[in-house]
């Protein structure tokens, strides 16, 4: 069994002169809870609708659990919540969980085994008999993610699963998600919700302009570009001349003395103080701040990008 959920070699897609994703190489390993992070129009979703076969690829190479794209019976070991879907509306919860067990060619058993058990899951069992029709946003949401693991997957796309869902339901997708991982499942969960991102994901992939720009482990961003206050005794233009050594961005306020630095990395705070101090300095605050992911978005991708 391969030890990757998703590789992709160069994949590429254009429609007529348009170049909707121009290099998407990456490697999900198994059981691993993946961002897919970008600016609208970066190729996002003609990238996730790639992976799922649901159009061609122009040139390049994937897999899907060690399997091609084409292969179909890949797809059966694969779950996907789109970001715009429109369920059956005169479907009650459980029919509705019953009709997709019937498209994933699950026999009457072991749909009756699951469904209720899913159904509990996204906190709907009160509700299995109501027509999705009368479910608000949150709760089409939350019905969508149980569909999306109604066939025990090995690997399951979530394409903005928390949009619509209050602060509990974002909890309970949250929860969900750390589930799978415990599982073995690997998630790939695409998101304009950094902060969600943030708790959830351990790698995260950086894309503009349909091009792969960093993939990084979440802990290795958060230990990256640490931002710095800090306070000493009678501080003086020199002594911010001095800092630049260290950081960039060093600047003094001059009514409250305090200076602020950005440190390329975290190991730089201790060499930093013990310059300080060594230079006869008396250092009365030292306050590291990382950079959100949000803050990491900016650098990496650009300000810009933002929307």
């Amino acid at each position: 069994m391969t030890e990757f959920a998703i590789e992709t070699q160069a994949l590429r897609k254009e429609f007529g002169r348009k170049v909707a994703v121009a290099d998407l190489s990456l490697q999900v390993p198994r059981g691993e809870i993946f961002g897919f992070l970008g600016p609208n129009g970066a190729g996002k979703t003609t990238s996730v609708k790639m992976l799922l076969g649901l159009i061609a690829p122009t040139a390049g190479a994937a897999t899907l659990l060690g399997r091609p794209l084409s292969d179909r019976q890949v797809r059966a070991r694969v779950g996907f919540l789109p970001e715009h879907f429109r369920f059956h509306e005169w479907l009650t919860a459980e029919e509705f969980m019953d009709l997709h067990g019937k498209l994933y060619g699950m026999d009457p058993a072991g749909r009756a085994a699951v469904i209720p058990d899913l159904l509990e899951l996204v906190g709907l069992s009160a509700q299995a008999d109501t027509k999705l029709a009368a479910f608000s946003k949150g709760m089409l949401q939350r019905i969508g993610l149980a569909q999306a693991l109604l066939n025990s997957p090995e690997l399951v796309f979530l394409d903005e699963p928390t949009s619509g869902l209050d602060p509990m339901g974002r909890r309970l997708v949250r929860n969900i998600i750390a589930g799978l991982r415990e599982e073995g499942t690997a998630v790939f969960l695409n998101s304009h919700l950094l902060s969600e991102i943030e708790m959830t994901c351990d790698r995260v992939a950086f894309i503009r302009e349909g091009t792969v720009l960093r993939v990084a482990p979440l802990a290795e961003l958060q230990a990256e570009t640490v931002i710095v206050e800090l306070r000493v005794g009678q501080p003086t233009p020199a002594l911010v001349d001095e800092l630049a050594r260290f950081g960039t961005d060093v600047r003094l306020e001059k009514q409250s003395g305090r200076i602020t630095i950005t440190l390329p990395e975290e190991a730089a705070l201790p060499q930093m103080a013990a310059y300080l101090v060594a230079q006869g300095h008396e250092l009365y605050e030292l306050s590291p701040q990382r950079l959100s992911l949000e803050e990491r978005f900016m650098q990496i991708v650009g300000a810009d990008e933002m929307g």
